[in-house]
């Protein structure tokens, strides 16, 4: 009698629990709004260099974002973010010549979102260089934002960040 009771009680507290996260689950609709509130032009915070900026804009009927990055007035590389269903993924078109696609992470939230390695074309060995991760950190002031990425090379992961700042 006593196991059943506590049987009950587990599996109540399981129930709770679950329906606990589909509630908290991150809408993938209001992460892209949040990723839309990039458009416009950055640079590296504290940057002096005028030959290096990222731009963010609108295409589609606003259905894509485009991130573009700018070195010494050409365009070096740029990224896609849109929806896939009930996904957010971004495909990154990388002057290395693959096209990395990651998707958004069911753990990421509004403040703090997180992009990992889906698949990829024109990639022979998922060893071979290729960007691996990417999020974005967003604070109180939209001006501001932390870029996160990681590449893989020869099988080693390295990450990087940049601080970003909205000049336009």
């Amino acid at each position: 009698m006593k196991s059943t009771s506590i049987i009950f009680s587990l599996i109540f507290l399981l129930l709770i629990q679950t329906e606990a996260s589909a509630n908290t689950r991150l809408n993938v609709n209001e992460a892209f709004d949040e990723m839309k509130s990039l458009v416009g032009v950055w640079k590296k915070e504290g940057g002096k260099s005028p030959n290096f900026s990222i731009s963010f804009e609108l295409i589609a009927n606003s259905s894509v974002l485009v991130e573009t990055w700018l070195r010494n007035g050409k365009k070096h590389s740029f990224t896609l973010y849109h929806l896939d269903n009930e996904n957010l993924m971004a495909t990154h078109y990388c002057p290395q010549g693959n096209q990395p696609r990651l998707k958004l992470v069911g753990s990421s939230t509004m403040n703090d979102l997180r992009f990992n390695f889906f698949d990829a074309t024109n990639l022979v060995d998922k060893a071979n260089s290729h960007q691996h991760s990417l999020g974005f950190e967003f604070s109180d002031n939209i001006n501001s934002i932390l870029r996160k990425e990681s590449y893989i090379s020869a099988g080693n992961e390295d990450f990087s960040t940049l601080r970003l700042e909205r000049i336009k």
